[in-house]
């Protein structure tokens, strides 16, 4: 049956891929829902009804925003917020 044109099932980077975009997904949703879920519900508590919703809303956008670039810069790490410490050699710790 090697000639019945089926595909193998995907190679290593195809899963990552899945991998990275299914994390990516989790991880918006959850800043979503517990940012204007939050804001919610201490509107309830406080009184102070769009206020806090809104304040919450606008936390979530940003977070899923910055994980949505996290995820554009990820195999790029010079050009993310958080870079890559080079480790320093013996003879650079030496030479300070």
């Amino acid at each position: 049956m090697s000639g019945s044109g089926k595909r193998p099932l995907g190679t290593r980077r195809d899963w990552q891929t899945v991998g990275a975009a299914t994390g990516l997904g989790c991880s918006v949703v959850t800043s979503l829902i517990l940012c204007i879920g939050g804001g919610v519900l201490l509107d309830q508590w406080l009184g102070t009804e769009p206020l806090l919703t809104l304040i919450g809303v606008a936390l979530g956008l940003a977070s899923a925003g910055y994980l949505l670039y996290e995820l554009a810069v990820i195999n790029q790490p010079e050009k993310g917020l958080l870079r890559r410490r080079k480790p320093v050699s013996r003879q650079d710790r030496e030479t300070r």
